[in-house]
């Protein structure tokens, strides 16, 4: 079955969930520029990182489930205009830090319908009438890609730009608004795959998850997802400003590298997650929190060496669990759903996935008290006090146990 032209549908969302993802991470690579040139405070710009997961997490809670009852079609064509929205203040955002906030407010909202709606869409289109051929984890693996690749070059192109290009405060924004916007057309033309009209009722009704609830996801999903992005927002959105006098003027391009390195190693990880991951234990969430810890650690050798071969090092790692952990979780969250439930689940799961890019803002916090080693280093015992909770579920509750 095909939607537009010769392409699979599930590539139409594919590329729709690529271009939500480049909106929410073009920013990660400018926070060094935003405070070198701006001048904002450490605090301020961590702010800006944090901000994000304000817009996100409503939107993964709310569109879901939303999409669930009305379709996964019209959500998206909300996630679209959130982006455009949020990149249009972006580019305003030399006039004050207010756009910067709103802007990556609204950039929030986008990537929340694209984590929540497009990998549930992701899911329903690889699988039967709409490819037949494709293996259960074919979903996931989309998804997580989709997610890896479409946030790799947002950075990429923003942290060229920021180096070397014209009007960097601006330029980047408006070359993501033109990749996005022919997406209404695009996804206009997709097949809709959700029109069940979800729990009858008041609207509030739809955004009760029972699957949330689940023994599984609860003592062993929600434990381990936020590390993902504690790993991503650590490694690349606060350590290149930890690392500006070892970087000097090259400090823009060697935050974009460390971006670019953690979602590309990301993004090549993920067939080998398929394997990892187990059906009846949770090893690849298991094994990403480990990893993720290690990568922390790498994290805080490169800040007491100021060495950025140690920072790019420290970013392989991190993007090993990574790619790791978003291709587990996913399987996780698609397994232990029902057909109602998948977008909402997925919605929750990345909603408390993101918390992790609000690390950067408490180490800023507590910086005045405590010297930022000591502070990740507290938060790779926290990861460890974690993985010891994951492994005491690590088989059970499984659902087809319950």
């Amino acid at each position: 079955m095909r939607g537009s032209g010769k392409a699979a549908p599930w590539a139409l969302v594919w590329g729709g969930v690529f271009v939500l993802s480049w909106g929410g991470n073009q920013f990660s690579p400018l926070l060094l520029m935003y405070e070198e040139r701006q001048h904002y405070s450490s605090v301020l710009v961590s702010a800006f990182l944090g901000v994000y997961v304000l817009g996100l997490a409503p939107a993964l809670l709310i569109a879901g489930s939303l999409s669930d009852r009305h379709g996964r079609k019209p959500l998206m064509m909300v996630g679209l205009a959130s982006a455009v929205v949020g990149s249009g203040l972006l580019s305003l955002g030399g006039i004050g830090p207010e756009f910067l906030l709103v802007g990556r407010l609204f950039s929030g909202v986008a990537v929340g319908v694209a984590m929540a709606v497009g990998n549930s869409w992701l899911k329903e289109l690889s699988q039967a009438p709409f490819d037949p051929e494709a293996d259960r984890a074919a979903g996931a693996r989309r998804g997580a890609l989709a997610f890896s690749t479409g946030s790799g070059a947002g950075a990429l192109v923003a942290g060229l730009i920021a180096q070397w290009g014209p009007i960097p405060e601006v330029l980047p924004f408006l070359i993501h608004i033109a990749v996005t916007v022919p997406f209404f057309v695009v996804l206009a033309r997709t097949p809709e795959t959700h029109t069940s009209g979800g729990v009858a009722g008041p609207w509030w009704r739809q955004l009760r998850i029972p699957a949330a609830s689940h023994r599984r996801f609860v003592r062993v999903v929600v434990v381990a997802c936020p590390w993902i992005f504690v790993g991503a927002a650590v490694g690349y959105g606060y350590l290149p400003t930890q690392l500006a006098d070892a970087t000097g003027s090259w400090g823009l391009a060697f935050a974009t590298a460390l971006t670019v390195t953690a979602l590309a190693v990301s993004s090549a990880t993920q067939p080998i997650a398929r394997r990892i991951h187990s059906a009846t234990s949770a090893r690849g969430l298991a094994a990403m929190v480990l990893i993720i810890a290690a990568g922390l650690v790498v994290v805080i050798v490169a800040i007491q060496t100021q060495s950025v071969w140690i920072g790019l090092a420290a970013n392989v790692v991190i993007g090993f669990g990574m790619g790791l952990g978003l291709v587990s979780g996913l399987q996780e969250v698609q397994r232990i759903a029902g057909a109602r439930d998948l977008a909402g689940l997925t919605g929750v799961f990345y909603a408390v996935a993101y918390v992790g890019f609000l690390a950067p803002l408490l180490i800023a916090a507590l910086n005045p008290v405590a010297p930022v080693a000591v502070i990740i280093a507290g938060l790779v015992v926290l990861a460890l006090v974690c993985w010891f909770v994951v492994m005491a579920s690590f088989r059970k509750h499984l659902p087809a146990q319950d």
